[in-house]
């Protein structure tokens, strides 16, 4: 049976707890949020529901939380079947709640599982003096903040605790939270923390030892590394630096033997920002402080702040060129005499070292470390994994620990257990698919697209580019994909491991080859583009498309084709078109148009007004959901398509979703007759930008682009009601594209986009 939590108590409306109570109620949970009293957790889930990037998938979430005080925990305990404490990280006040919760329960038979949210305090410490029954469904979930988001969950058992249940939550976490867990030991800072915080003070005393800056540092030790963008000290204001202090003082005091425990003394400089309030974003100021619309760094020697400088690298620059970060990282690990790849060196040495000496302490194999720092800060290798890129490099640069490390971490689907001091067969994450076996050398493949053999029969197309950008090799390895399916499978899967399905079409080629004048060539590229979404919808066999991240423009369109698709819960999905001044022309406009005259039955006479402002607007806003249940109301995707938690489960989701279509007779579409307001639509948008020019809400242009996707969703000149077929609206959306690719501010909105990332009203 699937494990569900129908009815959970979350003690702490503060930061956390709120944020918690927000995710655990859009993953479809009751939730009772208590607090010191009913006001107090009603203002914490108001300041929380207020953040930005919301903690709700949808605001309607809030529905499934009732707020109210400790003093009725006994009855918001009646029932429940999930308690997770989640109040103010110090040890006295949360076993005193502990002891209330334990008290409260009494001698109850079905007993809730106990949690505490911690982010390093000892699990045996908080359960000290409770009783037999308590401690046996008691352990600890340390949740990454922002917990919509951050991916890991560390589960922290005691000895006693129960497996089942902790095996219950993390299959719950796993399918309905979407996070990867890791079981990690009851030591200090557990895993992830105990590395990072260690990593990041580490980072800040080779800064000044190097004389880098604190964005020369950032500037190292993101992507060029494999990690993510905020790197060290913008991770570091994101995170609270505070709160960053707080798990480097426990982790001191808690560490007594460790040979490294000077690396968690807080230096004096970091305290001091935390003392006149600089704790990072949440207080306008930290390691970086934005002024006037710039971004200043903080000058580690005068402490003030000063314009960011960049980093002056030739060996840095020259490793930028490197795909493979392995290669890259030996690269940089390789050359010497410039400041930024000592650094760099140093850096690496030191925090390799550091894992491979407590890696036993912390975990009972290579794969939790590694996995536990992948997911909690988002590095593409883990320790462990980064050891074993580097190849013979890594004794010298672990120097003296290098004795005690095996030959290698990985090897033939295993991973090195610290238990068994051996490899040991990997086993796989839970529902997922392993796509390294589903690729063949019979199938097509190029540098955009990958066909990949699927299990039960079905087949797959794995986007794999930067970003997934939309060009001709991506169309043509779409359209490969959909005819073998419809040759020799039972259907066709859409999807990519990467965190974005795509970013859209190719703009950068687009405003060559449009100020070049290769309009038969574009009007061709259109062509093919619009062949490939129509083949996707009216293939013989299902085909269903998988978004995450951001699926936008180009990306989008392939969704809205499908039979189904199987997004991710975390899916950014717009049709962004109108933020560079073009309207979607690779079948977009032609879906939403179909979906808005679908709306209502066949032979009714209501109004289908409605309908089309709301497909309209949605496209003419360039409206983006923040979350795929948003997706379904801005009606790009469907009521009835069911999302996935975990990004490891999505693949097999999808095979299954493309599964129950086959067997359950599926029939491909017929040719279709799309109901259109015609002239009436026209007009109306016309009046309604007429006003809005005149009032000065928007521009020239604007009115120009919505009125032409006025003219195309409308059915053009045509009277209310008419119904057109596919190919007419994909003529008009086509040619409405190319005739504003054909004007300069619309190029000029292209080429500030590409610049800058950002639109242009122009």
């Amino acid at each position: 049976m699937i494990p569900r939590y129908p009815k959970v108590v979350v003690l702490g409306a503060g930061t956390m707890g709120a944020q918690l109570a927000c995710l655990l109620a859009g993953s479809g949970s009751r939730v009772t949020l208590l607090d010191l009293d009913a006001e107090t957790a009603r203002r914490g889930l108001k300041r929380v529901s207020a953040l930005r990037p919301s903690p709700l998938y949808l605001a309607s979430d809030l529905d499934r939380i009732r707020t109210d005080g400790f003093d009725n925990l006994a009855d918001a305990l009646d029932g429940a079947a999930w308690v997770l404490e989640a109040i103010v990280e110090q040890l006295e006040p949360k076993c005193a709640l502990l002891a209330r919760v334990d008290e409260a329960l009494g001698d109850a038979t079905e007993r809730p599982i106990v949690t505490t949210n911690t982010s390093g305090l000892s699990i045996a410490a908080l359960a000290e003096g409770r009783s037999e029954a308590f401690r046996e469904r008691f352990f600890g979930t340390h949740f990454f903040n922002p917990p919509r988001y951050a991916r890991l969950l560390e589960l922290v058992p005691l000895p006693e605790t129960d497996p089942a249940a902790v095996a219950a939550l993390a299959e719950f976490a796993s399918r309905q939270l979407g996070k990867g867990t890791v079981m990690a030991r009851d030591t200090p800072a557990f895993i992830a923390n105990r590395l990072g915080v260690h990593g990041l003070l580490t980072a800040l005393e080779l800064a000044g030892r190097h004389g880098l800056g604190i964005e020369q540092v950032d500037e190292l030790t993101g992507p060029l590394i494999g990690r993510p963008k905020s790197a060290t000290f913008r991770t570091l204001d994101l995170v609270g630096i505070d709160v960053a202090v707080a798990v480097a003082d426990h982790c001191y005091a808690d560490l007594a033997d460790d040979a490294q425990r000077e690396r968690f003394a807080v230096p004096q400089r970091v305290r001091d920002l935390v003392a006149r309030g600089a704790l990072g974003d949440k207080s306008g100021a930290g390691f970086y402080r934005k002024v006037d619309g710039e971004i200043l760094a903080l000058d580690l020697g005068t402490s003030d702040y000063r314009p960011r400088q960049r980093l002056a690298s030739a060996a840095i620059e020259m490793a930028r060129n490197e795909r493979d970060l392995g290669k890259r990282l030996a690269m940089l690990l390789a050359a010497k005499g410039d400041p930024a790849t000592d650094f760099l060196r140093d850096l690496f040495g030191a925090g390799l070292g550091y894992a491979a000496e407590v890696g036993p302490e912390i975990a009972d194999d290579a794969v939790s470390v590694d996995r536990a720092v992948r997911w909690g800060f988002g590095w593409e290798l883990g320790p462990f994994e980064t050891l074993d890129a580097l190849g013979p490099a890594r004794d010298q640069l672990v120097g003296e620990a290098a004795g005690a490390l095996p030959e290698r971490f990985y090897a033939n689907s295993s991973a090195w257990s610290f238990l068994a001091g051996a490899l040991q067969p990997l086993q796989p994450l839970p529902g997922s698919t392993d796509l390294a076996a589903a690729r063949t050398g019979n199938l097509p493949s190029n540098s955009s697209a990958s066909v990949i053999e699927l299990p039960d029969n079905v087949l797959g197309l794995e986007l794999h580019d930067k970003l997934n950008i939309i060009g001709l090799d991506t169309i043509d390895m779409i359209r490969r994909a959909v005819a073998l399916a419809s040759e020799r499978y039972d259907g066709l899967v859409i999807g990519t491991q990467a965190n974005d399905f795509s970013a859209g079409a190719n703009l950068a080629l687009l405003l060559i080859e449009a100020e070049e004048g290769e309009w038969a060539e574009l009007d061709r590229a259109a062509l093919r583009f619009q062949a490939a979404t129509f083949e996707i919808r009216h293939a013989p066999v299902p085909v269903v498309v998988a978004p995450r991240g951001r699926t936008l423009g180009g990306g989008a369109e392939l969704v809205l084709a499908a039979d189904r698709a199987q997004p991710l819960r975390e899916t950014y999905i717009g049709l962004v078109e109108a933020g560079v001044g073009l309207i979607p022309a690779g079948g977009g406009s032609t879906a939403m148009a179909r979906r808005a005259g679908e709306s209502l039955p066949a032979g009714t006479d209501a109004d289908l007004f409605p309908f089309f402002q709301h497909a309209f607007t949605t496209i003419a806003f360039a409206k983006v959901a923040m979350s795929a249940a948003e997706a379904r109301e801005l009606g790009l995707i469907g009521w009835c398509e069911p999302t996935t938690a975990n990004p490891d489960r999505q693949w097999t989701d999808a095979v299954r979703a493309v599964r129950i279509l086959a067997e359950t007779g599926y029939a491909p579409p017929g040719e279709t007759l799309i109901r259109v307001l015609g002239r009436r639509g026209i007009a109306a948008v016309e009046a309604l930008t007429y006003n809005q020019l005149a009032a000065r809400q928007i521009s020239e242009h604007d009115r120009r682009i919505v009125n032409e996707l006025a003219h195309v969703m409308s059915g053009g000149d045509v009277a209310e009601g008419t119904r057109v077929s596919e190919q007419y609206l994909l003529d008009l959306e086509r040619e409405a594209f190319l005739r504003l690719l054909g004007e300069r501010l619309t190029r000029d909105r292209i080429r500030h986009t590409l610049k800058t990332g950002k639109p242009l009203r122009n």
